[in-house]
């Protein structure tokens, strides 16, 4: 169920910059050098400057708080592993931190890997530990001339990115589950089934899990987002929101179907097993009272009955018919009552 992985983040050579662009208002943008960005102040207007950096180089909150003259808190947020999604306005200044679906190799998807965001309308930050495929989907956007124009469209761009990728990992999963679902429950490699239908469900509960936080973030971003957050950002991120929450829903049926096929499959376990133990019961049950008859007739101890009488030759003859009474009219009687 793991998707293929992703290339990594565009590396540059300048310190923590990974990403550096101009966005020119038009959809386009030029590329800016680490140095450049330092006290960058747009040359025409429209222009906007995105820096997506590598938060764990030292020295970046200090680094933030200097540059961008944000609150102290702030900057440790950003550079945090606090990852829970939230987002919030600090004045005219938009902070965030969004999760993705981790397509990293070797990495589990439901592991997830976050974002840092911060904005003021003119200049837009992005900050992560772990490589992640969704900047460079907005890259790709921009470098072609059809990316987002201003700061607040960079934003929706990278949320509706992030929300899309999920996707994969549903499809995924509710691919699985019909796989599943066509599968015999008879068959010897339940057990393997079961431990396929708990991984799903795993999956699906941890997914739900990051997703909730998400969907408030974004929904905070389109209520309480500054004044540079104009009414087209808000009605896209609206979409993304309603995207989003179909997603969660997608989850939630998933995890009730997996649910569902664990409940199936163990009871049909359960059904084979009561079954089994039946059977035993029933033999044991039809051999009681040849086992009583033998004990009686110390046929354990002294051999035959009547076998040293004279005039008695038939005694192994006579036992053998009383037990083959017993056992047809005690299969006679569990028949009548539906036992077998």
């Amino acid at each position: 169920m793991t998707p293929p992985s992703d290339p990594t983040d565009e590396h540059s050579p300048d310190g923590p910059l990974l990403i550096g662009r101009v966005l020119d208002g038009k959809g386009g943008g030029r590329f800016i050098s680490w140095q450049d960005a330092q006290d960058w102040q747009p040359a025409d207007p429209g222009e906007v400057l995105w820096l997506h950096l590598d938060r764990t180089e030292p020295g970046r909150a200090h680094w933030l708080q200097s540059q961008f003259a944000m609150p102290r808190t702030t900057a440790e947020m950003l550079t945090s592993d606090d990852t829970r999604p939230r987002a919030f306005r600090d004045g005219d200044q938009l902070v965030a931190t969004l999760r993705s679906i981790n397509f990293n190799p070797g990495a589990d998807p439901e592991d997830m890997v976050s974002m840092q965001l911060w904005s003021d309308g003119k200049r837009v930050v992005t900050l992560r530990r772990h490589p992640q495929q969704t900047p460079n989907d907005v890259l790709a956007e921009i470098d072609a001339g059809k990316g987002p124009v201003d700061a607040g469209a960079l934003i929706t761009s990278l949320a509706q990115h992030m929300v899309n990728r999920i996707s994969r990992v549903i499809v995924d999963m509710n691919d699985a589950i019909d796989r599943l679902e066509e599968c015999e429950f008879d068959r010897s490699d339940n057990e393997e089934m079961l431990a396929e239908i708990v991984a799903i469900r795993r999956s699906a509960l941890s997914l739900q899990r990051h997703m909730g936080p998400e969907h408030v973030a974004l929904e905070s971003i389109s209520r309480d987002a500054p004044d540079w957050f104009e009414k087209h950002d808000r009605q896209e991120i609206a979409e993304t929101i309603a995207l989003l929450r179909r997603f969660i829903d997608d989850i939630d049926i998933s995890k009730e179907s997996a649910v569902v096929l664990m409940d199936e499959l163990r009871s049909r376990a359960l059904a084979r097993s009561e079954k089994t133990n039946r059977r035993l019961t029933l033999v044991a049950t039809v051999f009681l009272p040849l086992s009583f008859l033998v004990g009686l007739f110390g046929i354990n101890v002294g051999g035959m009955p009547w076998a040293d009488i004279s005039g008695h030759p038939s005694g192994f003859w006579f036992v053998t018919a009383l037990c083959a009474a017993f056992t047809i009219v005690t299969v006679y009687l569990f028949r009548r009552w539906k036992w077998m």
